[in-house]
């Protein structure tokens, strides 16, 4: 076997998109996104057998540091056989050389595998479980840096999964039936479904999410970039939904009329009457919310915008943004399904919700509400193994934090 420091991205893009388990953040186009976007420098390296075949690889994302080192981080990689155990200490080998000869002090990796069966409390169950894999890994020399619940990692640790090897009714089945209520809903409102090619439009929304619940966006360039990338390679569809004040307007004051004058001639049974009032309730609110935008959008109004990222054989949501209407009108719920539906119609393996927390009940930011959110889906919760640093300059290592924290005050 050979180590190869720089495959081409036909040779790259032909082995990844090959490979089932591959995780969309160790794509090439993941790479330039983070090139274009972040400025990081991406490397794609990976194994040849003595017949020139690929057997595995790596997109290695390299920041640089004060003093001439750098850092590596191989986000959900890698890309290989993690139960050929010589294949793995042999690439370990060589990434070991490899960061030697970048004067790095480390490589940061997440494998995109599951480390054990666990029910919807985060609790071990019997079942399936990866220890081998997180032994190997300690084995080889990496250090584990913990099985954190929350966001403290570069990726979540968690994620909910949706499989799709099963009819359509039966995922559908799955669902919760609350939240189908709430699709069920969003199709009172005439809600349009869209593919966009606005990356803009959807980075205004999240700016919305973003400044409402306290979390970073990154920047309009970054987005721009991810498109970019995303887009000349077919792996991206940006998912909108538009919706009419207007045409809202006049449906709700049809349907207010008509109930009330079912209400005043006693048309409406008296167990249903309830339902009835708190229906003309939210049909007055719904009047008195879309009434302002009316005239400022005669062509709609997109309220939710969503990307969804793809390989060859998986889906996952990746960014979403949306306003006070897309709650308003479920909009974010009818975001969700149509993703789904989405991979279901193209015959992938499954449908990833994009990272949760392994504490369900978390009182940190809005967290249990999210996985509440996501759960609801019905798919699988997995837990990930967790990151794994691979120290080339133990010293450095340990100051590195306190040295980048001085840096940057400096920088300001």
């Amino acid at each position: 076997m050979k180590f190869i420091k720089s495959l081409s991205e036909k040779e790259y893009k032909n082995f990844f998109e090959s490979q089932e388990e591959a995780h969309f953040l160790q794509s090439y186009e993941w790479g330039q996104t983070q090139k274009d976007g972040r400025g990081l420098i991406p490397y794609y390296v990976g194994v040849k057998d003595d017949k020139n075949k690929l057997l595995a690889c790596a997109l290695l994302l390299k920041r640089k540091t004060p003093l001439n080192m750098c850092y590596f981080y191989a986000p959900r990689g890698f890309v290989i056989d993690y139960h050929n155990e010589d294949l793995f200490t042999f690439f370990t080998e060589n990434l070991k050389r490899f960061l030697k000869e970048e004067n790095a002090i480390y490589l940061k990796v997440d494998p995109g595998v599951k480390y054990q069966d666990i029910n919807e409390n985060a609790e071990r169950i019997a079942g399936e479980n990866n220890k081998d894999i997180f032994d190997n890994f300690i084995k080889n020399g990496f250090i584990h840096k913990g099985f954190y619940k929350l966001y403290e990692g570069n990726q979540p640790r968690y994620t909910i999964r949706v499989h799709l090897n099963k009819d359509k009714d039966e995922i559908i089945k799955n669902i919760s039936k609350t939240y189908l209520n709430t699709i069920k809903r969003s199709y009172s409102y005439d809600l349009e479904i869209e593919e966009g090619n606005d990356i803009d439009i959807m980075h205004d929304l999240i700016l919305n999410n973003a400044q409402k619940d306290g979390f970073h966006a990154y920047s309009y360039d970054y987005y721009r970039s991810f498109y970019k990338h995303f887009h000349k390679s077919g792996h991206v569809k940006l998912l909108n939904i538009r919706l009419y004040p207007d045409k809202i307007i006049k449906k709700d004051k049809d349907e207010l009329k008509e109930l009330k004058a079912k209400i005043k001639n006693g048309e409406i049974k008296k167990k249903n009457l309830a339902d009835a009032q708190d229906r003309i309730k939210r049909l007055e609110k719904d009047l008195e919310i879309f009434k302002p935008y009316a005239k400022q959008y005669p062509k709609g109004k997109i309220v939710c915008s969503a990307a969804i990222t793809y390989t060859n054989y998986a889906s996952w949501l990746l960014y979403l943004g949306n306003d006070n209407l897309g709650e308003r009108t479920f909009a974010v719920n009818r975001c969700y399904y149509e993703a789904l539906n989405d991979a279901i119609d193209k015959g992938l393996k499954f449908f990833d919700l994009f990272g949760t927390v392994g504490d369900p009940k978390t009182t940190y930011k809005k967290l249990a509400g999210l996985h509440e959110f996501k759960r609801k889906f019905g798919g699988e919760y997995i837990e990930f193994l967790g990151e794994f640093d691979l120290v080339n300059k133990p010293f450095w290592y340990k100051v590195l934090p306190t040295l980048l924290k001085i840096y940057r005050q400096l920088k300001k």
